[in-house]
């Protein structure tokens, strides 16, 4: 179970968000250090209100969860801490972690304190991610790890690292495999950064050469690593599905942990700007939200295209679907509260995401024209796109254009590619025959196995 997905058994009578607000008038104060202020939402709860109450957080659904990102942001405060730490770690240990694992961990987590990283894929265990061959041999009172891990998220500002490795050769593949919590800035751990075609630096590829993690710092049993790190996978995959909670564009963001520095700086020159909004369109009024296809309407009429039908099918597809992805997260709210549960829904949620990124890069060029052939990968590139007058549209605009458009590969890879969530579907929650293949293989031990097999 994910945890805060059920509801959980929250402090509160009334509306989370009506509460986040009035705590915010009490509590905001610009003048705090980041460090300073995350501790202030974090022991409060508000950093993480999805998680149960025990465990640092509110005990809302992920709906709610979401609305309080959202007020918090809407009243002009610093959000929680972004990363792994908050989005995948915190959850995964609140649900197999011990008492004193929660304790010790999450509260670091949740206050931005220590940021973490995801040490799951290898070269040759991607997509097969239960075929990883990063080993972990018991020392004494430590674990001695040894081995490479790949696509790495943020690796080079991490504490900590949600680390998969095999601890029993002799087991079959999904056994013998254990998740531990090793520190990211010891000897042994050689964290390499890798420039994606975005121009962008958000992930690493990490070597372990007898890197040392103590005996206790295992979440969940030995050798039970492979069901911790299917829960860490089901609420990796929900969060993409139901969309995250980045912040306004143009807002810079504060980074959680020691390596990245922003901890002693104000929280108020992180905050997203409290502007008065611009009047908006009649249409948007009345419904009280923007449109998912916003940017691309915006981008439509500036390049003056708006009236072509292929244009205006696009962009209401794309609105569609924007609503659709919304309906189904509040749907399985919903559902959740009342004690039910959609199968299947985190599965279905990112292959939608998935297909929405690259209609929006289909559309987002479209509109470009030659102009989408142009990217700024690096800072001077981007100020010298920005900077030219005659760019229709202006610079920024476009840039987030073919950064998205760029990017749109990635979602349906990471985190389980479109395939491998086809088949979870199939296999779970339609009942259909698994793919064909040799049984015996799977109860085989790893050692046993053929190369990749």
């Amino acid at each position: 179970m994910i945890p805060g997905e059920a509801g959980g058994t929250s402090t509160m009578m009334s509306d989370p968000v009506d509460e986040v607000k009035g705590w915010l008038e009490d509590n905001w104060d610009p003048e705090l250090t980041v460090g300073e202020w995350w501790e202030r939402l974090g022991h409060a709860g508000w950093a993480a209100p999805l998680l149960p109450v025990d465990t640092y957080g509110r005990g809302l659904s992920r709906g709610d969860a979401l609305r309080v990102g959202r007020a918090i942001a809407e009243f002009g405060a610093l959000g929680a801490p972004a990363g792994l730490g908050l989005a995948l770690a915190a959850p995964t240990i609140a649900a197999h972690g011990t008492r004193d694992q929660v304790d010790r961990y999450i509260p670091d987590i949740v206050t931005g304190r220590l940021a973490w990283c995801q040490l799951f894929s290898e070269p040759g265990a991607g997509s097969d991610l239960a075929g990883l061959n990063t080993r972990a041999v018991r020392d004494g009172d430590e674990w001695v790890v040894n081995g490479q891990k790949v696509w790495t998220s943020a690796g080079h500002i991490a504490d900590l690292g949600m680390l998969l490795a095999r601890t029993n050769p002799t087991a079959p593949k999904h056994q013998g495999i254990t998740w531990f919590v090793l520190d990211m800035r010891q000897p042994g751990v050689d964290v390499r950064p890798l420039r994606q075609m975005t121009g962008s630096t958000a992930f690493s590829e990490v070597f372990f050469t007898d890197a040392v993690v103590a005996a206790g710092d295992h979440i969940g049993d030995v050798n039970d690593g492979w069901a911790v790190a299917n829960t860490t996978l089901a609420v990796e995959r929900a969060g993409m599905g139901a969309g995250n909670n980045a912040p306004a564009r143009g807002t810079l963001m504060a980074r959680p942990g020691t390596v990245a520095g922003d901890l002693a700086r104000r929280a108020g020159d992180f905050a997203p700007s409290t502007r008065p909004v611009p009047s908006r369109p009649q249409s948007e009024q009345t419904t009280g939200r923007t449109s998912p296809a916003n940017l691309y309407i915006r981008l439509a009429r500036r390049v003056g295209r708006a009236g072509e039908p292929a244009i205006r099918q696009r962009v209401v597809q794309a609105h569609v679907l924007g609503e659709l992805r919304r309906l189904t997260t509040e749907r399985h709210k919903a559902v959740r509260a009342a004690g039910g549960d959609i199968p299947g829904v985190a599965n279905f949620s990112k292959l939608l995401m998935a297909d929405i990124l690259r209609r929006h890069r289909d559309l987002g060029l479209q509109l470009l024209g030659p102009r989408g052939m142009l990217h700024g990968y690096g800072a001077d590139e981007r100020a010298a796109l920005a900077a030219d007058t005659t760019d229709v549209p202006a610079g920024r605009e476009a840039f987030v254009v073919t950064e998205q458009a760029l990017g749109a590969q990635a979602m349906p890879i990471f985190g389980g590619t479109d395939e491998i969530q086809r088949n979870i579907i199939g296999e779970r929650v339609l009942g259909l025959p698994k793919e064909p293949g040799d049984g015996e293989l799977a109860r085989r031990p790893f050692n046993e196995l053929p190369r990749n097999g």
